[in-house]
């Protein structure tokens, strides 16, 4: 038998709402200051200009692909992650995590002395006429460099908490591992697959040291957003406030729209 809730129960403490409420404002305020600095009637002028709409336009292209890489990628490797048995997991794992605390210049510097013209890899390229520093590829791979941890970090998790037994049972009726994996694995984790997938995008979109570092800040090329955003800093605040609140409002339009509203059914 199920009791009923007494009327305005909570499982949250009062006092709990007070620290809530700070934390809350840490965020909200530096975006209200932002709004509070746009000047309305030329904010259209300020964001429209030529070099503003290449640098979101270069932006979403390269988020979108830096993005598709993550999921391409990281799936692989949260499964390996969550689901095989391996020797010396932990250090893997905190190498996968490792751009989630390094400086985003550090990863940019580590992507330089890889694939720059004398890197470890860029080296072997060059005679065969690819090149990949400063260029548009290196903005792919510095937000997918920066990205990565969040798609894994997300899948992990969703695959450590979804049950394990109906993969077993599939296994059992002679399913193979890739038949499982598609069938039953990912269908089940498929929101946090969508979750992570969604982080990586805003993190992508936000990337700003390893870019500037690796890929440099050509118009058109490898200037995205934000670092449109910090050369008109000095040259014309005005514009630099304008195109990060349009920044702003395009990673609470992922994040927020991509987010499942829950919903409880009420007893009687």
């Amino acid at each position: 038998m199920t009791r009923r809730r007494p009327r305005g129960f909570s499982t949250v403490p009062g006092w709990v709402w007070v620290p809530a409420a700070l934390g809350a404002l840490v965020v909200v305020l530096p975006v209200l200051g932002l709004l509070a600095r746009v000047d309305a009637g030329s904010f259209l002028g300020l964001i429209s200009s030529e070099s503003s709409r290449a640098a979101l336009g270069l932006s979403l292209r390269t988020a979108t692909a830096s993005t598709a890489l993550c999921v391409l990628l990281g799936t692989p490797m949260a499964l390996v992650l969550a689901r095989a048995r391996l020797p010396g997991a932990r250090l893997l794992r905190a190498l996968v995590l490792l751009p989630l605390v390094l400086p985003p210049v550090v990863g940019g510097i580590a992507l330089l002395h890889t694939f720059g013209r004398y890197g470890l890899v860029g080296r072997h390229l060059e005679p065969a006429g690819i090149s990949i520093a400063f260029t548009t590829v290196a903005v792919v791979l510095a937000q997918t460099f920066v990205a990565l941890p969040f798609l894994v970090v997300s899948l992990e998790g969703a695959l450590r908490s979804a049950a394990a037994g109906y993969e077993e049972v599939a296994a059992t009726l002679g399913a193979r591992p890739t038949t499982v994996l598609r069938r039953v694995t990912l269908p089940l984790v498929l929101p946090g697959l969508a979750s992570g997938a969604v982080l990586s995008f805003a993190r992508c979109l936000g990337e700003f040291g390893a870019t500037l570092t690796f890929a440099g800040s050509l118009q058109g090329t490898t200037r995205t957003l934000p670092l449109e955003i910090y050369l008109l800093r000095e040259t014309d605040p005005d514009a630099a406030v304008a195109l990060s609140l349009v920044l702003v409002v395009v990673a609470v339009l992922v994040v927020g729209l991509s987010t499942p509203v829950r919903r409880t059914a009420g007893r009687r």
